[in-house]
């Protein structure tokens, strides 16, 4: 239940170019989400990249320890807060979450932030379901 399997990991190129081209976004500080609806059916309902800009944080230490915790955060909640909502619609999205904070902030922090980010998503994904028809 609380995993994170390499299904669930998005490494395709072709994929990340749709989602940057032509996905939307929205900012839940310390996070910018770009999302995208899967183009094609996916082994997993969905498909996330984690990413900390090299520019603001030099040390390779601190990017993987943010990327630790924000890994952390969002397994914690998927299977509730976005799998559940996600899969009552049929749906199954591509994800980026990039962190832009300015600091280096507690697990607990980015816990509560991750939970308010997967429902501001699972909001948009409704309200566009909902827009486009």
């Amino acid at each position: 239940m609380y995993t994170f399997k390499k299904e669930e990991r998005l490494c395709n190129k072709r994929l990340l170019d749709k989602l940057f081209h032509s996905g939307s976004s929205f900012l839940c500080y310390p996070f910018r989400v770009s999302w995208l609806q899967a183009p094609e059916p996916q082994q997993a309902t969905v498909q996330v990249v984690f990413a900390v800009a090299k520019k603001r944080y030099r040390r390779a230490v601190d990017r993987n320890l943010i990327k630790r915790r924000t890994r952390e955060a969002y397994r914690v909640h998927k299977q509730e807060l976005l799998y559940k909502p996600l899969q009552e619609q049929n749906k199954q999205l591509i994800l980026s979450v990039n962190y832009i904070g300015k600091e280096i902030n507690d697990f607990a922090f980015m816990d509560k932030k991750m939970a308010k980010l997967m429902v501001q998503l699972c909001e948009q994904v409704y309200a566009s379901t909902y827009k486009a028809v």
